[in-house]
């Protein structure tokens, strides 16, 4: 094993012992599950009053999974499978909700639309966001159309970057070094490597903060072959975020990013090594306002986006892509009851085939809740969608719920039912590869059902079944070469199992189950059966430590040697995190083992997976 990193291990691990006895008053706490959500209705509302399924991903929470990438955080989540996440870094990868499929979830950074027009499938590559750079995520299942417009069928993830910071000048940085090899060669080399930077503040009237994350990993071959030729993998981002309060009740602000990534890939078809690249360079520049009046306020997001991505194989293809949103609407809250939402949507997809091709979207929407005081919670909306390609289309959201408030908590009892819509992306209209300019657009219901009964701020669990269905599946017909609706209907239904629980101060425990059945096709790697669980601990007032637990169930998957589909065998993986803080709040170091048992299982046929790793480095706060 390499000393270096056996070294930074046993120190982090003896500082964690030693200060298991030590009395300080600052402290790390375990974060409360009374939870404020935003995504279900763009208000911060108390979790209790949310007739929603909604998952937060707090500050805390990301603080503590330090090392891990945003995919490998929301695959810990109740009905989410991210196929691909636990081989290479460059690994493709489909996020399936709820047994729907990757376009069928729609991603958001700050409010704002993210999506590749010049891609197959016009799904985000969660690959391009750095964990560093985020406050909090929130999942919000089911279908979410009325507030989000296309492609929000199982799922909207909503993604907030990090605030600037109050003071003057605060400087964040964090560094990580791991191993990164399989269950069969471990040989403890450092191959994967984490550094981000973070400065920002806020001077009277003007807050500014800057950031740059790079990540870089080598020593897997993406695909099982006898050579076993290492893939490399490389990503860039840097980020600038600038605002100005104009007065106490206007605000304005703008920000740029830009992620490069290089990775490494094998050929997938007949599986043997190659030499293959892709190579993706994402471009975004926005504006936020917002202004406030009385009891209600007036917000605007814009963003432009530009993707430049290039395949360097067999078959040599380059991507270039545009992306404008414009969203404006305001809000309002009546006696502390109702709270609605109006607002225009604006999207202009653009991607270059053998010629330029785009489509507009216009939606005005509409949203209402209202929180009585007598337990009724009530989410209604609706959206009218303008396709420039497809006309007018209605969808709408009935969501009543009804808490209960015990002595010492609530009980909530919960429904929904939701219409969505997905209309075809440019490359599967207009491609150079199966376009089928004749396709309609997806259609998408889903009814849901649920109880949740919470204690104080330290118990609650919650179940919800959920039945969907889709019209007009769009796939790829191998037989002909190109894109077609299907003629029959996907219907995709579950159950939904979360506990979260903490017995005392010093521990937390959360867990989930998800049951998922999908029917009308193969349903292609969507477990049936997937548990999570986690145990935090704090055994000092400055030193915490977790324990992860994964089951995948049995799924199928596609032999592209054979083109047939196979069973995969489920599997189990446990995982390690430990934390100290050396200066409270200012010095952390953290290490962490992943898939501690060094089992061997199979994700995606073919494709390689991780054994047991080590990571481990420092967080660093000087302000």
């Amino acid at each position: 094993m390499n000393k270096k990193l056996l070294g930074l291990s046993a120190a982090v691990l003896v500082s964690a012992g030693l200060s298991a006895q030590e009395k300080q008053n600052d402290s790390i706490d375990l974060q409360q599950l009374d939870e404020v959500v935003v995504s279900d209705s763009r208000f911060e509302l108390k979790r209790e009053n949310s007739g929603k399924t909604v998952i937060k991903i707090g500050i805390e929470e990301l603080q503590r999974s330090q090392g891990k990438s945003v995919v490998d955080i929301i695959n810990a989540k109740s009905g989410i499978e991210i196929a691909g996440s636990r081989g290479t870094n460059g690994g493709i990868l489909g996020v399936f909700a709820r047994g729907g499929r990757g376009r069928q979830v729609l991603v958001l950074i700050d409010g704002v639309r993210v999506s590749d027009p010049s891609s197959f499938s016009q799904e985000y590559d969660l690959r391009l966001l750095s964990a560093a750079n985020i406050e909090s995520i929130e999942i919000l299942k089911g279908a979410a159309s009325t507030l989000y417009g296309t492609n929000a069928a199982t799922a909207v993830i909503n993604i907030t970057t990090k605030k600037v910071s109050k003071r003057k000048v605060a400087l964040n940085v964090q560094t990580l070094r791991g191993t990164n090899h399989t269950s069969e060669d471990q040989n403890y080399n450092l191959a994967q490597v984490f550094n981000s930077v973070q400065l920002g503040g806020t001077l009277d009237k003007f807050t500014y903060q800057v950031g740059f994350s790079n990540r870089y990993s080598e020593g897997l071959s993406a695909i099982i072959t006898p050579q076993n030729h290492e893939d490399s993998y490389s990503q860039i981002n840097t980020d600038i975020k600038l605002g100005y309060q104009l007065s106490h009740n206007f605000k304005i602000g703008i920000y740029a990013n830009q992620t490069k990534l290089n990775t490494e890939y094998d050929e997938s078809f007949g599986l043997f090594d190659a030499d293959y690249r892709f190579l993706s360079d994402q471009k975004r520049t926005g504006l936020s306002a917002e202004y406030k009046y009385l009891q209600g306020s007036l917000h605007l997001n814009t963003a432009y986006t530009n993707y430049d991505s290039e395949n360097k194989s067999a078959f040599p293809s380059a991507f270039t892509g545009e992306n404008y949103v414009v969203d404006i609407f305001n809000k309002n809250t009546f006696n502390d009851k109702f709270h609605t939402i109006v607002g225009l949507n604006f999207i202009k997809d653009e991607a270059a085939f053998a010629t330029t091709r785009d489509f507009n979207i216009i939606d005005p929407y509409a949203n209402l809740v209202y929180v009585s005081e007598f337990g009724l919670n009530l989410n209604v909306g609706a959206r009218y969608n303008n396709h420039s390609e497809y006309g007018s289309h209605l969808v709408y959201n009935l969501n009543p719920s009804f808490t209960f408030k015990t002595e010492d908590g609530y009980v909530k009892a919960l429904t929904s039912y939701a219409t969505s819509y997905i209309t075809p992306s440019l490359t599967q209209l207009f491609g150079n590869f199966g376009a089928n300019p004749d396709l309609e657009p997806e259609e998408n219901r889903t009814l849901e059902g649920g109880l949740e009964y919470a204690i104080d701020d330290k118990f609650r669990v919650s179940g919800v079944y959920f039945n969907r269905k889709e019209e007009n599946f769009v796939f790829f017909d191998n037989i002909t070469g190109t894109f077609g609706n299907s003629e029959g209907t996907i219907d995709a239904q579950g159950t939904e199992v979360e506990l979260n629980w903490m017995p005392s101060e010093k521990i937390k425990f959360t867990s989930n189950y998800t049951f998922t059945e999908r029917k009308g096709d193969a349903a292609i790697r969507i477990p049936k059966h997937k548990v999570n669980a986690t145990l935090g601990y704090v055994f000092s007032k400055r030193t915490f430590a977790s324990l992860d637990y994964r089951y995948i169930g049995e799924r199928l998957d596609t032999d592209f040697n054979t083109f047939s589909n196979a069973a995969l065998d489920p599997y189990s993986l446990l995982n390690v995190y430990v934390e100290h803080e050396l200066l409270p709040k200012r010095f952390k170091v953290f290490i962490g083992i992943q898939n501690l048992l060094n089992a061997d299982y199979v994700e995606i046929i073919g494709y390689t997976t991780k054994g047991r790793n080590i990571n481990a480095g420092i967080n660093l706060n000087l302000y």
